[in-house]
Order: structure tokens, then C-alpha cells, then sequence
């Protein structure tokens, strides 16, 4: 304040130049000063800019752009700083993939006909795959969390094309380490490195307690992983770009949680957006918001001693056209031009040596056909040309588990019973040939983005859509670190006339149009983990066989061949 009152005291009449020189030079010094690449500003302790007149970073400007030598990690703290890993190599061996034929592009074993068709070939696989992921987490306080999670998801000898132009081994695995010269669909290079999760976590937000909010690409589980799992069977796993709210109490615990899809204004990784075109190649250059969102009301209630009760609701909308993924008909995952509903529940129970759960969902809303100009397929609903939800949605499913674990007992035996019912819908098949009638429903469950390889066998041949299975599982730990278990399902279809479904959701086997038979077999597996450095390392080795039924045979048209499955993974995870 001293210095303040030395100075002398101007008018604008008397020293007008001299002030229009000084706010000349105060600006010029900003500029140089407080700009985004030669900014030397600081602010003093305590204080923050509120309204800066430069965008560098955007607010908070926690760290300045500097010319050369960059003042990084002036708030970071070792101690707040956490990391988790997880490395598993898988080599996996399948044969029979189709029972003694070929199998298709997309996964099947025969083509969408009235009369029994199988595929050329023998479908036998063998590959290795390893995943590598790398999580590095900083708390900025108790109440706020910094998390991105890097993933290597590769198949050993997978990377570029062995064989075309610049082939003959020249782009295989041994020298191509990132991305592979072969575009992949889109026509984008083909990567193994990418980001699994990225978020910042608010707990208590906005100073409420039991307020949470997390933003970013994240994990979404819920429940028994039924309808939204992390899959981290599969080699890379889900993850959703969006928001999601809790709020907990010790009554409940309630999630919101609003995910993009799809999106066809931008793909990944451009610097700006607003007013750019649709991405080419999805049919949306006269639609801006041709995109597919989920949105997630999720909630556990805890009043009940030993009981939790989840009830649920979900709304999943997509405005990409019908025709624009609806290739395996009406029972395409994620099936373009819909509006869905989701309502169901969750009660799971634990009381002394029992254990159960039941999971109860029931879907409805409205989808799009795919009726073209030109086309020869019976007409639905609507125009030539014309795209309208006139298919009615109405489908469920139900989940039930009841296990006895004799905690008692040498080994800890564990016997459980489960039950699987999804719905179907005889013309699933409508769009794909004439000889399945006139689309008049859509009644096929959707199994949105599950975690199937937990529940109805473990050699992944059916999704929770157009099935009904019946299962017994035993489990046993001879010593701390073994766990046995044995697991026989017996699979059969909901709809006859609807398609077998394998866990990624896709058409295994087209039905025929007058198909009666809906036993698709039995499975048979065994599976062995042994655990070592306090549970970070364990080694497993599986095996299964599927003993075929009469539905596989009437739709293939050959007497069809028993299916095995083997495969052993080591994983480190710490």
C-alpha cells in the first residue's frame, strides 16, 4: 500500500498520452506474459484466475506452457500416486467350430434358407492371444481421483497381412510393432495399443456427501453382469465413453449413468468439431444426429438383512438406420433404427451355507425394418425407401441361481442349479429372405453388453437371447490355492424358428423357416486354476465338449460332429 501512494496522482486531460502509452504497453505485456506458449505468470498463494483473457489450457490453469524447459510436477506428490497391471497369455484351441462344416465371415455356420444348408470346409482354431494392461491412478485429495488405463490387446502373429502387396512376411508380427499396414474396416490401420479407461472421479460433489461423479471412458457393471459386465474374458473388454452420477446412502445406492455408442458426427481423434460432415460409410450424411446412446438408472437397495434388491432401468436409443446394422436380420446386436426400454430386478440372497439370485427383464419399444427400393422382401410397414419403427418390441429373460457351499467340509464343496430363459422371435429372419413371412415384431431379446462366459457354459456357444438352458455346477478348493470346477448345461432354443446365438450375440446357426427342433445339445467342462504369490499369479486350463443335439443337424444338413474346446492362460495381476 506504500508504494501505491507514491505514486503520483494522473488526469486523463493533462496525460492522455501518457496513459493510452501505459494501457499499450500493459496489454503487450499480457500478451507476452500470460500467452499460451511464453506464459511466466504466477499467481500468488491462494489465489486463482477466474476469468482469464487468453485460452491456454482452459480452467484450472494448473501448470503454464513454458518456451523450453517446462515446470512439470509442480503439484504432484509421489504418495498420491498408484498403479495396477494385469498381463494374461492365452493359448486357445478349437475344433469343430461348425460341427463338421465350414464357417462364415461373421462367425456362422450356414446361410438364412428354408431348406438345411451348412457351409463348405472344416472350421478348426488354434491362436494365442495376450493382454497386457498398465492402470495409473493419482488422488489429487481423498475426494478426487485421476485414472487412465493403456491396453495391448494382441493376437501373437497377428499384427499387419503375411500375404498381398508388401506381403510375403514383410508386414507380419516380427516387424510391425504398433499398427499394422492393412487397414482394417473404415479403413483405418489396424492397432493393439489403446486406452481400456480414462475418468476423473468426484467423490462427495459439490460438498454433498455420498455424491459421486464420474466422466470419462469407464467401466459399467451392474448386477451379475447379465446385461452390462466388464467381459473381461474377452481380450479387450468393455468400456463406455459418458457420465455416471451415485448417489449412496445406507438405505441405497442409486447410479445414473448417460453413454454414447455411437457416433457419426466425429471419429476419434479429431482436434475440432461443429458443423463437420457424418463419417463416411454410415449412411447418416442427412441425419446430424445419427448416433446410438444408453442411458443406465440403476439402483440397490440394502434394508433387507442378508438380501439385495436391484431395480433397474435402461433406455437405449439408436439412430443409425436400419439397414445400417441389420445384417444377420432382426436378432443383430444393437440393431440399427430402434427405441428400447429396459425395466427389471435383481434379488440376490446370502445366508449361511445358500446362496441364490434372480434377475427378471423385460424389454419393449419400437425398431426400424430394412425395407429398400427395389428389394423383394414382403413389406412391412411404411414406404418404399422409408425408414419407421413399425416393428413392435416386446421381449424378456429371467436368471435364477441357487448354490449350497458346505464351508464345513474338507475342500469346501459348492453345488448350484441354474435356470435361463431369453425370448425370441420366429421372423428374427424376415429381412434376410422371403420365405420367413412379413416383419411384424421384433420380440428377440437384446443382451446389450454382458459378461456371457459366466453363465451358461464356458465354451461361449450361446448368448442370453432366443434360449432356455438348465445347468448343475460343482466347485471344489483341495488346498488353498486349487479351485476345481465341473459344469454340464443343457441348451435348447426359446423360438424354433428364431436363430442360435452365440455369446458375442451373433448368428451361430440360421433356423430354418419351418424348423421344429430346439434341443441344441449338452456341454460338458472342467476347468483347474492354481494360484500362486498370495493370488497376483495363477495358472488355468480348461476344457469342454458339446455333444450335439437334433437342431444342429436339421439346420446343417449333416450329421453334425461333437465340438471341443481347450485352452490354458497365465495371469499376473497386482
Amino acid at each position: 500500500m506504500d508504494t501505491v501512494r507514491t505514486i503520483p496522482k494522473l488526469t486523463l486531460r493533462r496525460h492522455y498520452k501518457t496513459v493510452i502509452l501505459t494501457a499499450l504497453t500493459a496489454v503487450v505485456a499480457l500478451l507476452t506474459f500470460c500467452g499460451p506458449t511464453y506464459s511466466a505468470f504466477q499467481l500468488p498463494e491462494g489465489e486463482k484466475i477466474t476469468n482469464p483473457i487468453v485460452i491456454g489450457r482452459g480452467i484450472p490453469q494448473k501448470e503454464a506452457y513454458e518456451p523450453f524447459d517446462p515446470k512439470i510436477g509442480r503439484n504432484f506428490d509421489l504418495r498420491n500416486l498408484w498403479m495396477r497391471a494385469d498381463l494374461r497369455v492365452r493359448p486357445e484351441y478349437r475344433n469343430n467350430v461348425c460341427f463338421g462344416g465350414g464357417i462364415g465371415a461373421a462367425g456362422q455356420c450356414n446361410a438364412p434358407s428354408p431348406t438345411p444348408n451348412s457351409l463348405t470346409g472344416k472350421a478348426n482354431d488354434q491362436f494365442v492371444q495376450q493382454m497386457t494392461r498398465l492402470g495409473i491412478g493419482y488422488d489429487l485429495s481423498p475426494d478426487v481421483n485421476f485414472y487412465l488405463e493403456f491396453q495391448y490387446a494382441s493376437t501373437w502373429g497377428g499384427n499387419g497381412s503375411p500375404v498381398g502387396p508388401g506381403g510375403s512376411g514383410n508386414n507380419g508380427d516380427p516387424l510391425t510393432h504398433t499398427c499394422g499396414a492393412t487397414p482394417g474396416q473404415g479403413g483405418r490401420p489396424v492397432c493393439s495399443l489403446g486406452i481400456r479407461a480414462g475418468y476423473m472421479l468426484l467423490r462427495n460433489f459439490a460438498g454433498v456427501q455420498g455424491l459421486g461423479f464420474k466422466a470419462g471412458r469407464q467401466y459399467v457393471v451392474f448386477g451379475d453382469q447379465s446385461l452390462w459386465g466388464h467381459f473381461d474374458w474377452a481380450n479387450i473388454g468393455y468400456s463406455f465413453d459418458g457420465i455416471m452420477v451415485q448417489y449412496s446412502t445406507s438405505i441405497v445406492d442409486s447410479h445414473v449413468g448417460w453413454f454414447r455408442t455411437a457416433e457419426t458426427d466425429l471419429p476419434q481423434g479429431v482436434p475440432l468439431g461443429s458443423g463437420g460432415p457424418n463419417v463416411a460409410g454410415t449412411g447418416q450424411a442427412q441425419n446430424a444426429a445419427g448416433d446410438a446412446d444408453m442411458i443406465i438408472f440403476y439402483n440397490q437397495i440394502k434394508t433387507v438383512p442378508g438380501f439385495l434388491i436391484e431395480p433397474f432401468y435402461a433406455y437405449y436409443k439408436s439412430n443409425l438406420g436400419a439397414a445400417d446394422i441389420s445384417s444377420q436380420g432382426l436378432g443383430t446386436p444393437k440393431h440399427g433404427d430402434q427405441t428400447r426400454h429396459v425395466l427389471g430386478n435383481r434379488i440376490a440372497m446370502k445366508k449361511g451355507y445358500f446362496d441364490l439370485s434372480n434377475e427378471v427383464v423385460y424389454q419393449f419399444g419400437q425398431m426400424g425394418d430394412t425395407h429398400l427400393p427395389g428389394s423383394t422382401l414382403p413389406e412391412a410397414c411404411g414406404a418404399q425407401g422409408t425408414q419407421y419403427k413399425c416393428l413392435h418390441i416386446s421381449a424378456w429373460a429371467t436368471r435364477s441361481w441357487i448354490g449350497y457351499t458346505a464351508f464345513n467340509l474338507p475342500w469346501k464343496p459348492r453345488i448350484a442349479f441354474n435356470f435361463d430363459y431369453a425370448s425370441g422371435d420366429g421372423r428374427s429372419n424376415c429381412t434376410l429372405n422371403p420365405a420367413y413371412g412379413p416383419c411384424k415384431t421384433a420380440n428377440t431379446f437384446e443382451n446389450f453388453f454382458p459378461t456371457n462366459h459366466i453363465h451358461m457354459g464356458y465354451m461361449d456357444v450361446q448368448a442370453w437371447k432366443n434360449m432356455m438352458s438348465f445347468s448343475g455346477n460343482i466347485q471344489a478348493r483341495p488346498t488353498v490355492n486349487d479351485h476345481i470346477e465341473l459344469w454340464y448345461t443343457n441348451l435348447h432354443l426359446a423360438n424354433a424358428r428364431d436363430n442360435w446365438y452365440r455369446a458375442s450375440q451373433g448368428v451361430y446357426v440360421f433356423s430354418q423357416p419351418g424348423n421344429t427342433k430346439t434341443y441344441i445339445g449338452d456341454e460338458i467342462d472342467v476347468v483347474w486354476t492354481h494360484f500362486f504369490m498370495n493370488g497376483m499369479v495363477a495358472f488355468q486350463g480348461g476344457y469342454g465338449h458339446l455333444f450335439p443335439g437334433p437342431y444342429i443337424s436339421q439346420n446343417l444338413g449333416r450329421s453334425a460332429v461333437g465340438q471341443d474346446w481347450a485352452y490354458a492362460q497365465l495371469w499376473i495381476n497386482f
